[in-house]
């Protein structure tokens, strides 16, 4: 069975940087994507980014394209996710996912979900 645990959560300020990690347990991933979901009170949880752990193709949300990085370790089963340039309207739970098959944007398709990790953006 498949585990995920996160950490790199915290409090930062508009402009800064947080990288996210996600570690991974339980199986060989070479046919499934991990990604980054993120939630807010009261919103449904979106869509952040994603990749293809056979080949490292990744997908981006449009909010987050050109600050935020997604990239795997290989050896160590763990998915980064570097956000840089941070906004106050980043501010949410984020959560590592974890689906067999392709990435996709959806959560409803994903298989299973870390824990979370608080995000906060100050102005």
């Amino acid at each position: 069975q498949v585990q995920l645990v996160e950490s790199g959560g915290g409090l930062v300020q508009a402009g800064g940087s947080l990288r996210l990690s996600c570690a991974a347990s339980g199986r060989t991933f070479n046919n499934d994507a991990m990604g980054w979901f993120r939630q807010a009170p009261g919103k449904q949880r979106e869509f952040v980014a994603a990749i293809y752990w056979s080949g490292g193709s990744t997908l981006y949300a449009d909010s987050v394209k050109g600050r935020f990085t997604i990239s795997r370790d290989n050896a160590q089963n763990t998915v980064y996710l570097q956000m840089n340039s941070l906004k106050p309207e980043d501010t949410a739970v984020y959560y590592c996912g974890w689906k067999a098959g392709i990435p996709v944007t959806s959560y409803k398709l994903w298989n299973l979900w870390g824990q979370g990790t608080q995000v906060t953006v100050s102005s």
